[in-house]
């Protein structure tokens, strides 16, 4: 499809003590409905030119969500990839990417909701956010990252008990 590289990124799939999952709303969706696929998503993010993944997701999640208390309980195997749709390519991620590659980490937060502040977070990436069941979360985000969200919901099926 392209000769483009994939972007190298990080995503965090953040559990409460429940076993939910947190989830923002993107900034840039403000004008669509509150559950339209594709405005709510886990926080992500690109990794820096010889920056290792880990620390890219701590960075990401911070920047993103003000979070910081966190433990680290889990990561995907593999990196798992998505092309983007053929009309954003070269367009969508500054026109250098067809897609990304993403490694994904399980967290734990260690704080109290009161404590999340995305007014604090160092972009605007999110203007709201909820926890949420994590089977649901494949249907919250755009078509064409579905089957990376499919994937991690799976592998990561263990840290809820609904395997």
């Amino acid at each position: 499809m392209s000769k483009l590289p994939y972007r190298p990124c990080v995503g965090i799939m953040l559990f409460n003590q429940e076993g939910k999952v947190w989830i923002g709303r993107r900034a840039m969706k403000r004008a669509v409905q509150q559950d339209e696929p594709g405005s709510w998503q886990m926080p992500q993010g690109g990794i820096d030119k010889g920056e290792d993944p880990l620390p890219a997701a701590l960075r990401e999640l911070e920047e993103e969500t003000g979070i910081s208390s966190v433990e680290v309980i889990g990561q995907t195997d593999d990196w798992l990839t998505y092309d983007l749709p053929a009309h954003l390519v070269g367009k969508a991620l500054k026109g250098k990417y067809c897609g990304q590659k993403q490694k994904w980490f399980a967290m734990r937060y260690l704080g109290d909701d009161a404590d999340i502040d995305l007014a604090k977070a160092d972009d605007d990436e999110f203007d709201d956010w909820r926890w949420e069941d994590a089977n649901a979360l494949p249907g919250l985000i755009v078509d064409f990252k579905r089957p990376v969200y499919e994937q991690v919901v799976a592998q990561f099926a263990h840290v809820t008990g609904r395997n």
